[in-house]
C-alpha cells in the first residue's frame, strides 16, 4: 500500500483510461484538495467528451483545475503549464496533480530548460518537412530523450535546435530547480496489463461515442485544422475525417481504438524508463473503485 499523507502534493500519472482520475477523485473526497489537471491536452476547450476531461458529477464532487481553459487554437507549452500550475502549489488546499503526460511531470520534478520562444517562421517551416527528415537532424542526445514517434516533441526539439543552435539536450543540462521535487510529494504511477487496459480503451471509446463525441466533432468541423495542437486529441482526426466523408464511422472507430492503445504503449514505455523512484501501483481488476478505496484507506 501507498501511504498518502494529507498535507502533501498528490501526483498521479499513468496510461490513458487507467484510471487516473477516479484515484484522484476518490483522494480528494477523502482529504480534500484540488484536482490540477497535467495532460496536454485536456487544457484545450472544444474537446471535452474525446479528451475523458472531468464531466459535471466529478465537478460536483471535488474542485478542478487547468481544464479546458485554453482556446482550441491557441499554442500551449509545458513552461506555459507550470506557470498556470504555480499558484496551485503555494495555495492552501492541497494539490492533486493527475494526467499521462510525461514530459508535463518531467518538468515539474526536475525542472524546465528556459529555452526561448520560437519564431513562427522556424514553426511554419518545421511543419512542412516530413517526420523522418525532422528526426535526422537531431543529435542522439536529444533523441535518446525524446519519444521519437511523437510528431509534436521531435519537432519541438528540431524547432528549438534552429533557433538557438544548441540541442534540446543542452538545454535540458541546463535546467533551474524543479518547482516540486518528487520527495516533496506523494509520486504514483499507475501500472496497468496491457490486455486489460486495451480492453478499457475499447469500452472508453464506444461511451465516448455515446456521450457525443461524434457531435463535438461536428462542432469542431468548422474550425478544425490540424495543425493546432488540440488537433492532437486521439480520436479526433479519425472523427472528423468520418464527418467529411472520407471514412465510415466504423473505420473511424477502430483507427481511433488503435492509435489510443499505440500511444498508451509509448507512455508505459516513458513511465517505465523515468518513473523508477516512483511509488508504482499495479491496476489489474475490473472493478478498479475498490481498489482505489482500498489505497487512499491507507493514508495517514
Amino acid at each position: 500500500m501507498i501511504p498518502i499523507e494529507a498535507d502533501k502534493p498528490v501526483l498521479i500519472a499513468g496510461p490513458t483510461a487507467s484510471g487516473k482520475s477516479a484515484l484522484a477523485l476518490e483522494i480528494a473526497k477523502a482529504q480534500g484538495g484540488i484536482i490540477v489537471n497535467a495532460d496536454a491536452l485536456q487544457v484545450f476547450d472544444g474537446w471535452r467528451v474525446l479528451t475523458a476531461r472531468p464531466d459535471d458529477n466529478d465537478l460536483e464532487q471535488a474542485e478542478h483545475a487547468l481544464y479546458g481553459h485554453v482556446a482550441h487554437d491557441a499554442d500551449y507549452s509545458v513552461g506555459h503549464w507550470l506557470r498556470d500550475l504555480k499558484p496551485y502549489l503555494q495555495g492552501e488546499k492541497r494539490a492533486i496533480i493527475v494526467g499521462g503526460t510525461g514530459l508535463n511531470f518531467n518538468a515539474l520534478t526536475q525542472g524546465l530548460a528556459e529555452i526561448p520562444p520560437t519564431p513562427a517562421t522556424i514553426r511554419d517551416q518545421g511543419n512542412s518537412l516530413p517526420h523522418n527528415q525532422l528526426l535526422e537532424a537531431l543529435d542522439p542526445e536529444t533523441t535518446s530523450r525524446i519519444d521519437t514517434q511523437n510528431r509534436m516533441r521531435v519537432q519541438r526539439a528540431w524547432e528549438v535546435l534552429q533557433s538557438t543552435g544548441r540541442s534540446m539536450a543542452d538545454w535540458q543540462d541546463a535546467t533551474p530547480p524543479p518547482l516540486l521535487p518528487c520527495d516533496q510529494a506523494v509520486c504514483i504511477t499507475l501500472d496497468a496489463p496491457k490486455d486489460w487496459l486495451n480492453d478499457r480503451i475499447t469500452r472508453r471509446f464506444d461511451q465516448m461515442l455515446t456521450q457525443g463525441a461524434l457531435d463535438e466533432a461536428r462542432a469542431m468541423l468548422p474550425h478544425w485544422n490540424p495543425l493546432h495542437q488540440s488537433a492532437k486529441a486521439i480520436g479526433a482526426p479519425e472523427l472528423i475525417a468520418h464527418l467529411k466523408g472520407e471514412v465510415t464511422l466504423d473505420q473511424a472507430r477502430e483507427a481511433a481504438i488503435i492509435a489510443s492503445r499505440q500511444y498508451a504503449k509509448r507512455q508505459r514505455t516513458w513511465f517505465r524508463s523515468r518513473h523508477k523512484d516512483w511509488n508504482h501501483l499495479a491496476i489489474d481488476s475490473a472493478d478498479i473503485s475498490a481498489t482505489l478505496r482500498l489505497t487512499t484507506s491507507t493514508a495517514d
